[in-house]
This record gives C-alpha cells, structure tokens and sequence, in this order.
C-alpha cells in the first residue's frame, strides 16, 4: 500500500479495517486484532491495517520505531499462536511526519483463525470471541479456489472414516481453548468444520491425516517407512524393519518411540571420573527432523513414504518433495528461509503438541548435533525430495 493510502486509513476514525496503538507494549491485543482482521468477518476482501506507534484520535505517540520492534511484530505470523498461520507485513513507514510501525493482515482465505484457541472477530469497534453464528459464517466464507492441498476436501473418505472419539478426546481439547469449549453450544459437525477438518460435511485431506482411521486406505503415501541395517549399505542385512501409519498422533507417537529404541548409549569417564551417558544420536535431534519430514513433505501426486534409513554410520531421513514456496534449494536451511506447504497439518501438529516453534526444526537439531559431538547435519536437497543425513558420533 502506498503511503497516501495508508494516510487516509489513519485518519479516517470511523473504519473497521483500522486498529492504531500509541505503543507495542499491548501484544495480546495486537494478536488478538490481527486474528480479527484474518478472519474479516464483514467480508471487506481488503486488508486489515495496525499502526502502531498512533494514537486513537490519529495523532502521532512519538514512538521510537527500531528494527528490533519491527522483528519483533513480524515474528507474530509464525510463532505458533495463531492459526493457521496469519498473511501479514510490517513495515516502517513515515505517516504525516509520524514513525509509525503497519502491520498489514490479509483476510484469511481458510477461517476461522485462532489466536490461543478463541476465534477472534471484528466488526466496527467490536472486538470480541465469535459466538456460534459468526462462527459458522466465517466457516462458510472459505475461498476454495486457491486452497492448499491439505485442506481441500477428500470425496473418497467420508465422516464414518473418520475417528471421532480421537476428536473428542484428544484433538478438540488440545486445539480450542478450555474456557471456549466449556460454553461451547457447536455441533460436532461444525467444531470438525471450523478446526478444516471437514469442508461441507466431507473430510479434508488433513481430516484424514489426523483422525482417519487408515489414512493410508486414501493416502497411499501417509506412512513412514523404518529400515535398521546392519552395515552401511542398503543391501546389507535388515536389522528391523516397520511401517508406521495411523492417525497422526499415532504415527507421530510409534515413531517416536521406535527412534528411542534404536538409539545407543556409550559411558564417557572424564578425567574427573564423571560418568558421562552419550547417546550416538541426540533423540531431540532425530525427532525434529523426523517430524518435519512428515510435516513438509508432498502428499498430493505420489504414493511414496516418508523412509528412514538407519546405517551403522548414519541416519538418512528421506521425505518426498522437494523445496516449497519461498524455500529454494539455495537458501534451505537458513534460518530466514521457511514455507509451509501442509500449512493446517503444520496446525494439527502444533494443536498436538508436536510443535513448539515454527521455523526452528533445523537449526534445532544442528545445535543438539553440534552438543552431542556428532559431525554436522548435511542436506541433499533435489526438485522432488530433500534428504537429511545425520552421521554417527566418535
């Protein structure tokens, strides 16, 4: 947007496409606006804008905007707390001789958008938690025509496919807040429906992912492939062998436990006869990148599964696609360079506790790699796949 536009925006008190804050220091309100202006519930089709370093009436609070403040409200969009995930630009502009901080949310084409498990909405002045109704109709606002793949509907599968006691025990407790639920008066065909695990009463391609019981029966390639070999070479004798497939949390859970029970631990004596316990292979390590295999790999076009290779030297994490959006084979890796292709997966495994952080799986298991004494993590990164290596400790 150009700076006249946004001049206009900040003087015109009466738009509810329009939040101004004297300062930063407020930040749930400004992540409870952004939720607000992602789901635009008076369906402006317009972006919703925040400046920050305005006063209410439109005059300037003389704030100081650094770079640290501007990184700061850019990290909102991935931090894990609104999902799914909020389209949004912060900029540094000079507004009428006024720093100011813009915070530029795109409506979201998936509503509803949760920040800390409430649906957060807008409609002039009003801020507030969406009641059951507004609710339902963001739920029916959703644009399908660009939707990712892991949220378009699975005609194949259908609601008796899917395992609705998981939901109610598991997924819906760990992704609306408590308070939400305890007042909560939705269906449980419009809680699946505004969680996107169902799309007009058919379940989405991450509907199945989490609560199918066989994803595999519509996804062919929703598993993960365990190879233990004895030797260094794929030809060498099988030491075990499995395939793990499930729900997601079920799949996340068996692999997680079968990376545990492969791991070796030596004792290290130091000089001081400190016993030292060191595993070949640090388990926070392994998880990060195993998880992230089954978060950014291609479901859509190929039947092949995620494969772990696991040598008497290394390790070799094999997931089916190759880089996505803003991620290139250039810059794989850094810590700046992050795109979501399964982006409500991405939400389902947050919802799940299976992810803390966004964006920081990498860097998370070069550090672990590097404490552990293992040689440095290597990428091999090609158009259809990216494989990871770990190598094994002295």
């Amino acid at each position: 947007m150009t700076d006249a536009e946004l001049e206009i925006l900040v003087a015109d008190l009466e738009s509810d496409r329009v939040e101004r804050k004297s300062s930063a220091s407020d930040h749930e309100k400004i992540r409870e606006t952004v939720c607000a202006f992602a789901n635009d519930l008076p369906n402006h089709q317009l972006p919703g804008i925040i400046f920050v370093g305005v006063k209410d009436d439109g005059s300037c609070a003389g704030l100081n905007v650094t770079d640290e403040l501007i990184t700061a409200l850019t990290h909102i969009r991935d931090e894990g707390k609104t999902l799914p995930f909020p389209s949004l630009i912060v900029q540094k502009r000079m507004l009428r001789g006024c720093d100011v901080a813009v915070i530029i949310v795109e409506p979201s084409d998936a509503p509803p958008v949760r920040y800390r498990g409430r649906t957060w909405i807008r409609v002039g002045p009003r801020r507030a938690v969406a009641t059951v109704e507004e609710e339902r109709r963001l739920t029916e606002k959703r644009r399908p025509k660009d939707l990712p793949f892991d949220i378009r509907p699975w005609s194949a599968a259908t609601i008796d496919d899917l395992d609705l006691d998981l939901f109610r025990r598991t997924y819906l407790p760990a992704s609306v807040a408590p308070e939400v639920l305890a007042e909560n008066q939705r269906t449980e065909g419009q809680q699946l429906a505004s969680l996107r695990l169902t799309s007009s009463g058919v379940p989405t391609v991450v509907g199945v992912l989490v609560l199918a019981k066989d994803p595999r029966a519509f996804l062919p390639g929703a598993y993960v492939q365990f190879l233990r070999l004895d030797g260094t070479k794929l030809a060498d004798p099988v030491r075990d062998a499995a395939t793990i497939s499930g729900p997601l949390s079920e799949l996340l859970r068996t692999l997680e436990e079968k990376l545990v029970a492969h791991i070796e631990t030596t004792r290290d004596f130091t000089s001081t006869l400190t016993d030292i316990a060191r595993p070949d292979y640090p388990l926070v390590a392994l998880q990060q990148l195993a998880r992230n295999a089954v978060l950014h790999r291609t479901y859509e076009g190929t039947n092949a599964p995620v494969r772990i290779s696991w040598f008497s030297d290394r390790i070799e994490i094999h997931s089916p696609g190759g880089p996505y959006g803003q991620v290139t084979k250039a810059n794989f890796g850094q810590p700046d360079a992050t795109d979501y292709r399964n982006p409500y997966l991405a939400e389902a495994m947050r919802n799940l506790g299976y992810v803390q952080k966004f964006g920081v799986g990498i860097a998370l298991a070069r550090k672990e790699m590097e404490k552990n004494g293992n040689p440095p993590l290597e990428y091999r990164v090609e158009d259809s796949a990216v494989l990871a290596i770990l190598r094994r400790g002295a």
